[in-house]
C-alpha cells in the first residue's frame, strides 16, 4: 500500500515532513489520509470507522504537539490508525494486525511515537497523568501529555478516577475528548446523555461562542474580563441546561464542543491550549466512519467490517452456506430459548451486544437484557445485585475484558455463591487483534476461586447444554467459556439436556496414548488421532468438558492405563487445565510422562487464529507432532 504519487502524503513519513505542510493544506492531506486507510482496509481487514473519525486529531495533534518528546495516549487505539501512518508505519501499513506485522493498536516496543501500550479501554488519562505528574517531578516543565479518549471510554469507571485525580493536580495534561456518541454498538448510559446534551445545546454554544468573541477574543481585554465571561458563561450553563459542566467539576478547563473535523481550527485551538498550563478538556465532535458514506450510515457493521468492496460497500464474506455457526450465534439465539423458559434469566453485557450477539436478546426480550457501557467491574456486580433477588443473570464479558472486573468475580460474587452464569466470549486465542485480547488467561484466574464451576464446550450443541445446566438451580457461580469464531456443528440446534458437572467424557477409544482436551481444541484431538490411526499410534481422546470441578473417576481411570498423556488447551499453560491434571496426580499419587499444549508463557501477538494456533503448536499437526514425540 502506497500513497497516490503526487499527493502530499507521499512526502510525509514523520511529523517533522507534516509540520514542512501550510495550514491551508492539512484538509487536503486529511481527505489523502482516509483515502489510503480506506484502500488499505478494504483489502486487509482492521478497526476502519474509528480512525476515519480521529484523522483529522491525529493531523493536528502531530502538527502542533512536539511528538514524540510530547506524550500522545489513544485511548483503546481503535482510532490510532492515521496516527500510525503519520509516525515511520505508512509503508509497512499494509502488514497491519498480520503475523509479524504492526500491531493494530499502540505499542511502546512498536514505535517512539506510541508512548503507551492501549486496548482495552478507558486508561489513557490515567496513563498520561502519570506521565505528566513524571515530568514535573523531573522538571520536564515543558512537556505536554495528551489523552484522546473516544469510542465510549469515557463510561469506564478508570476514566472518572482519573479525572478525579487529574483535577487536583498540577500535571500539564490535555485531555482530547472524541465524542463520537458510539463504541462499536450504541454508547448508553448517563454520561452519553450528557453529552449528548452538551452537543446539541445549541442556545448555549451560540451565546457562549458570541460573548467571546464579542469580549474574550480580542487579547486587548485582560483576565478581569476574561474571568467575567466565565462566570457568564457558568450562569448560561446553569440557566439553560439546569445543571452544570461535569468537567468543570473535576476542575479540569473545559473547552468546546467543536467540530472535530475542522482540522484548521483544531490546530488553531490546540496551538492556544499549549500555553494554558494544569489539565484541560477538548470536547470535539467527530462522525464515526467519516468520509466514507457506508461506514458512517452504518457505524456498527463497519467498525471493524472486515474485507469489503471499496466502491460499494459490500462486505464480502466468505459464503456460510452450510457451514457451522459461530459460537456467539449460538448463544444469542440459546438465551432466548432459556429465557423463554425461565422468567428470571437476564442477559447483561459491557457494550458488546452485537459482538457477543446479545443484541438478538435485546430485540425480543428488551427488558430483560442489558447493556451496561464499558464498565466489566459494573456488569460484574449489577448482576451479583440481580442474583440477589434470585434472577440468574447471564453476565456475557470477552474473556480479555473479565480480566478488568477480577476482583468483583471474587468478592462480590463466588464469596457470597451468588448464582451468576458468566459466559467469556473469545476465550483462547482470538486472532488479528493480538496480545491485549487474546483470552489466555480466564482458566487459569477461575479455577483457583473457590464456589466456581468453570467449563469449556467442545462444540456448539455442549454450548447449548452447558448454558441450560448453568441455569439450573442451586449452581452458584457458573463460567462457561467459548472461542471466537464457528464452531463445527451445521445441524447445532439438538434438544437441550444436562451435563452433570464435573463430568467429562471419553470420544475416542486408544491404547497407546491418551489425549485430555477442554473445550473446542477437542476438535484438533479427534483430527490428529484420525491421521495417528493411519500410522499405526493409538490415541484415546478425553473431552473433560469441565476445568473445575475436574473429573476425578475419569483421570484415575485414564491414568490407571495410559503411562503417556497429553493435555491439550486454548489457554495459558501456566496454572491452567494442563497445570490441574498435575496437580491431581501430585495429590493422589500417579506417575505418568506429561505434556501439556496450550498457549506458552510469553504474550503471543497478532495473526490468523490458525497461525498463532500452529506458533503455539496446539493445532493438529501440533498434537501430531507432540503425540510422535512422546511415542518415540
Amino acid at each position: 500500500m502506497t500513497a497516490k504519487e503526487g499527493s502530499l502524503l507521499t512526502r510525509i513519513d514523520y511529523p517533522e515532513d507534516l509540520k514542512k505542510l501550510t495550514g491551508e493544506e492539512l484538509p487536503q492531506l486529511a481527505a489523502e489520509l482516509r483515502e489510503f486507510i480506506i484502500d488499505a482496509l478494504s483489502n486487509n481487514p482492521g478497526h476502519l470507522g474509528a480512525s476515519l473519525g480521529a484523522v483529522e486529531l491525529a493531523i493536528a495533534i502531530h502538527y502542533v504537539f512536539n511528538t514524540p518528546y510530547d506524550k500522545l495516549i489513544w485511548d483503546v487505539g481503535h482510532q490510532a490508525y492515521a496516527h500510525k501512518i503519520l509516525t515511520g508505519r505508512k509503508k509497512r501499513f499494509h502488514t497491519n494486525r498480520m503475523l509479524d506485522g504492526i500491531s493494530g493498536f499502540p505499542k511502546m516496543s512498536e514505535s517512539e511515537y506510541d508512548s503507551f501500550g492501549t486496548g482495552h479501554s478507558s486508561t489513557s488519562i490515567s496513563a498520561a497523568l502519570g506521565m505528566g505528574t513524571a515530568s514535573r517531578l523531573s522538571s520536564e516543565k515543558d512537556r505536554h501529555h495528551i489523552a484522546v479518549i473516544g469510542d465510549g471510554a469515557m463510561t469506564g469507571g478508570m476514566a472518572m478516577e482519573a479525572l478525579n485525580n487529574a483535577g487536583v493536580s498540577k500535571a500539564n495534561l490535555l485531555v482530547i475528548l472524541n465524542d463520537n456518541g458510539i463504541s462499536i454498538d450504541q454508547s448508553v448510559g448517563a454520561i452519553k446523555d450528557y453529552l449528548t446534551h452538551i452537543t446539541v445545546s445549541r442556545t448555549y454554544n451560540k451565546f457562549r461562542d458570541a460573548i467571546w468573541l464579542m469580549l474574550g477574543g480580542n487579547k486587548k481585554y485582560g483576565k478581569n474580563t476574561r474571568a467575567v465571561i466565565k462566570q457568564l458563561g457558568n450562569a448560561l450553563k446553569v440557566g439553560i441546561w439546569k445543571k452544570s459542566n461535569l468537567f468543570e467539576a473535576f476542575n479540569f478547563r473545559y473547552f468546546g464542543p467543536i467540530d472535530g473535523h475542522d482540522v484548521v481550527r483544531l490546530v488553531r485551538l490546540m496551538r492556544d491550549l499549549k500555553k494554558i498550563p494544569g489539565p484541560k478538556l477538548l470536547h470535539v465532535i467527530t462522525t464515526k466512519g467519516k468520509g466514507y458514506e457506508k461506514a458512517e450510515k452504518e457505524q456498527t457493521t463497519f467498525h471493524a467490517p472486515g474485507v469489503f468492496d471499496k466502491a460499494t460497500g459490500t462486505i464480502i464474506e466468505d459464503s456460510c452456506h452450510g457451514q457451522a455457526p459461530k459460537y456467539q450465534t449460538v448463544f444469542g439465539r440459546t438465551i432466548i430459548e432459556l429465557a423463554e423458559q425461565n422468567p428470571k434469566i437476564v442477559g447483561i453485557t459491557p457494550a458488546m451486544p452485537t459482538g457477543c450477539s446479545l443484541n438478538l436478546m435485546m430485540v425480543k426480550m428488551p427488558h430483560r437484557a442489558f447493556d451496561v457501557g464499558i464498565a466489566e467491574q459494573h456488569a460484574v456486580t449489577f448482576s451479583a445485585g440481580m442474583a440477589v433477588h434470585g434472577y440468574v443473570p447471564f453476565c456475557n464479558i470477552y474473556s480479555s475484558f473479565m480480566q478488568r472486573a477480577y476482583d468483583q468475580i471474587i468478592h462480590d460474587v463466588a464469596l457470597q455463591n451468588l448464582h451468576v452464569v458468566f459466559c467469556l466470549d473469545r476465550g483462547g486465542l482470538v486472532g488479528e487483534d493480538g496480545a491485549t485480547h487474546h483470552g489466555a488467561y480466564d482458566l487459569a484466574y477461575l479455577r483457583c476461586v473457590p464456589n466456581m464451576t468453570v467449563a469449556s464446550p467442545l462444540n456448539e450443541e455442549e454450548l447449548r447444554n452447558l448454558m441450560y445446566t448453568a441455569q439450573l438451580e442451586g449452581k452458584g457461580p457458573f463460567a462457561i467459556r467459548y472461542p471466537k469464531g464457528r464452531g463445527v456443528m451445521p445441524n447445532w440446534k439438538t434438544p437441550l439436556t444436562e451435563v452433570p458437572v464435573g463430568k467429562g467424557r471419553k470420544l475416542k477409544e486408544g491404547k497407546d496414548i491418551a489425549i485430555l482436551t477442554l473445550g473446542h481444541v477437542g476438535n484438533f484431538a479427534l483430527e490428529a488421532s484420525g491421521t495417528l490411526e493411519k500410522e499405526g499410534i493409538s490415541a484415546a481422546v478425553y473431552d473433560m468438558r469441565y476445568l473445575k470441578p475436574l473429573d476425578e473417576s475419569l483421570l484415575a481411570e485414564v491414568l490407571q492405563h495410559f503411562s503417556k498423556v497429553i493435555t491439550v488447551e486454548d489457554g495459558a499453560v501456566k496454572g491452567g487445565f494442563g497445570s490441574a491434571v498435575l496437580e491431581f496426580m501430585n495429590e493422589k499419587g500417579y506417575s505418568a510422562q506429561v505434556k501439556r499444549l496450550g498457549i506458552p508463557d510469553q504474550f503471543i501477538e497478532q495473526g490468523t487464529v490458525q497461525e498463532l494456533y500452529h506458533l503455539c503448536g496446539y493445532d493438529v499437526e501440533g498434537i501430531i507432532k507432540a503425540v510422535r514425540s512422546l511415542k518415540e
